[in-house]
């Protein structure tokens, strides 16, 4: 039973929870159970210093660790509502956004790979990079579908595409898992770049992308989600982008979102193509130099 009921937390979800409980307790010094006095207290020793959002993650991190033990949750209190909602009026931030990867730097990151590969024809982490990139744009991946894409729920139909499935997502709550399809292209094509991948790599079954070490040996374990983002920026900067800190695994997904609206693509249909359930997620991924107003009009 124990399993089924570990099951049901996703493994992101687990470990920030925990890690919020033990800043809660360890770090702030806090007791639990706790009273709503205690939460109100913590959220206010950290409105200065943690955002809003971090706030809000670590509440709920709180509540549900009553929950589970038994406990009334304290965070449904009108005075920690009235501490979080004081903490958002007088320090407001405005998010920020990773740089959208637009069509042209997309095809000066393949270039420079393409030209490693050429030098190194046996350069697994140059083809590896060269799929999670293509991939990750055309299909607007976020970095934790990329790290669970299994080889095992791929088909592959050559000048045709891919069909890839995902058992569970973030956006997928009920964990019923959703098709996807990525299509094969003259150009920048993410068919061609799997195929070379994980023909090289010898891969047939489990995740698609993996750490690869020094000696050049592909681990039976795939890539961890945290790893995306310094590995995105490291590449661009070898491929000599233009401020690529200013780059995140979000980039893909945004660079796509762009590059569908530039292309005339509405938004119930960029909606069905990502996975998006609300027309305020997919505006957010959209470049805010392009005018969204024909979105808007669809909402």
């Amino acid at each position: 039973m124990n399993q089924y009921i570990q099951a049901a937390t996703r493994d992101n979800t687990r470990r920030s929870y925990q890690s919020a409980i033990e800043h809660y307790e360890v770090t702030w010094g806090g007791f639990l159970p706790a009273t709503a006095n205690n939460i109100a207290e913590y959220l206010a020793d950290h409105a200065e210093t943690l955002a809003f959002t971090t706030l809000k993650q670590r509440a709920a991190a709180l509540a549900r660790w009553h929950i589970d033990q038994g406990f009334p949750d304290p965070t449904k209190s009108s005075l920690v509502k009235k501490v979080l909602k004081g903490i958002r009026e007088l320090h407001p931030v405005n998010p920020k956004q990773a740089k959208p990867l637009q069509l042209e730097p997309l095809s000066q990151i393949v270039d420079y790979l393409e030209q490693e590969i050429a030098d190194n024809p046996l350069s697994l982490v140059s083809y590896r990079d060269k799929a999670l990139v293509l991939l990750g744009f055309w299909r607007g991946f976020r970095s934790d579908e990329l790290c669970r894409l299994n080889t095992e729920f791929i088909n592959v139909a050559p000048n045709n595409g891919l069909e890839l499935y995902l058992p569970r997502s973030k956006g997928d709550k009920q964990s019923v898992g959703r098709a996807y399809y990525a299509p094969a292209l003259k150009h920048l094509c993410p068919v061609k770049a799997y195929q070379d991948w994980i023909g090289l790599a010898k891969i047939e079954a489990g995740p698609v992308f993996r750490a690869i070490n020094r000696w050049g040996q592909v681990s039976d374990k795939a890539l961890n989600p945290n790893s995306i983002v310094p590995l995105l920026r490291s590449l661009f900067k070898k491929a000599s982008i233009s401020m690529p800190e200013q780059y995140s695994s979000h980039s893909l997904r945004r660079g796509f979102a762009s590059w569908a609206s530039e292309n005339g693509w509405s938004l119930k249909a960029l909606m069905e193509y990502v996975g998006w359930q609300d027309p305020k997620s997919a505006l957010r991924y959209i470049d805010n130099s392009i005018q969204k107003s024909q979105f808007i009009e669809l909402m």
